[in-house]
């Protein structure tokens, strides 16, 4: 399993501790220095089952400061604008190795893919 995560989102802190107190192995991937690009942002939107712009923060600072509107519905270039501004990336997001994927809000969701 892989969990994206940013240390200082609590929401991301307390999937990361469900998971630890699981006992599961997993890989962290710190997406901030990390960031996931635009093949495996695509697969993980597919493995949730959502349109792409349902993985950004669109309240973050960063996300107000681009111009959304103008990326529309566009699936290409929503996903180009998370990879190159990964702060604007939901998170933190499990990934198991079957493929699977879960959004960790709230933290107890990641509890789908380590039962």
């Amino acid at each position: 399993m892989e969990l994206w995560h940013n240390p200082r989102c609590t929401k991301s802190r307390q999937a990361k501790a469900r998971l630890d107190d699981a006992g599961v192995e997993y890989v962290e991937r710190r997406y901030l220095d990390d960031p996931p690009t635009v093949a495996e942002l695509a697969s993980v939107v597919a493995a949730l089952g959502i349109e792409p712009r349902l993985l950004i923060r669109t309240a973050d600072a960063r996300a107000l400061e681009l111009d959304l509107d103008a990326a529309g519905d566009d699936p290409q270039a929503l996903l180009e604008l998370m990879a190159a501004n990964p702060r604007i990336i939901q998170r933190p997001v499990l990934i198991a190795d079957d493929g699977r994927a879960v959004l960790g809000r709230p933290p107890e969701s990641v509890d789908s893919l380590i039962g």
